[in-house]
């Protein structure tokens, strides 16, 4: 009697927990709680037709941006684009205000959020070693808030995401003008999301 009412307990359990399993993957990762890291990685793309469709769209818009003299490269098994804009470009000297010439860096990506859900945008800003942690990171912050308020005035930010690295990330150490300078600068991560992902699944992507 005692181990008919243990089995009937374990069924009871498991048949309870199923639904709430279920409902754990329905429920949206918000990418805002995310780190870059993480952010980097999801979603994750395991059908290997799918990614090979979304590679080749990838491949393609970096294409094109390179043509636009944009500095781009691809990560994640080129699933990820990344384009790279020198700080210089978006912002005078020590200043957090976006440049009549950084804006029109900027509008070119304005198509990759026309529709939400297909891409995910990170912003990521860094500096260089000049100043205190303090400071880099507070003009690193204030920057890539500015950048990230320009893409919501023009745009749906649903799915951008702002870093602010300070210097924490530098490409090549800060022992000159020229590497300082080419440490100021923002990324700009072109992440497939699910929109994407389902558009791979039927075949075609556009």
């Amino acid at each position: 009697m005692k181990t008919a009412k243990l089995i009937l307990a374990v069924l009871l359990s498991v048949l309870i927990a199923a639904p709430l399993q279920v409902e754990a993957k329905k429920k949206k990762v918000d990418i805002y709680e995310l780190s870059l890291d993480d952010n980097l990685e999801l979603p994750e793309i395991t059908n290997d037709k799918q990614c090979d469709r979304i590679q080749d769209y990838q491949y393609q818009v970096a294409v094109a941006l390179k043509k636009s003299n944009y500095d781009v490269e691809l990560m994640r098994d080129e699933e990820v684009v990344v384009v790279t804009i020198p700080a210089s470009q978006l912002f005078n000297a020590n200043d957090t205000v976006l440049t009549s010439v950084g804006m029109s860096l900027l509008k070119p990506f304005v198509k990759f959020l026309k529709n939400p859900g297909f891409y995910k945008m990170l912003l990521v800003m860094h500096s260089d070693n000049t100043g205190s942690d303090k400071y880099t990171l507070n003009l690193t912050r204030d920057r890539v808030n500015a950048v990230f308020d320009w893409f919501d005035e023009n745009a749906s930010v649903d799915y951008v995401v702002p870093y602010a690295l300070g210097d924490t990330d530098p490409v090549v150490d800060n022992n000159s003008m020229t590497n300082r300078k080419r440490n100021r600068r923002l990324e700009i991560y072109l992440v497939p999301e699910d929109g994407m992902i389902a558009q791979a699944k039927k075949g075609i992507i556009k």
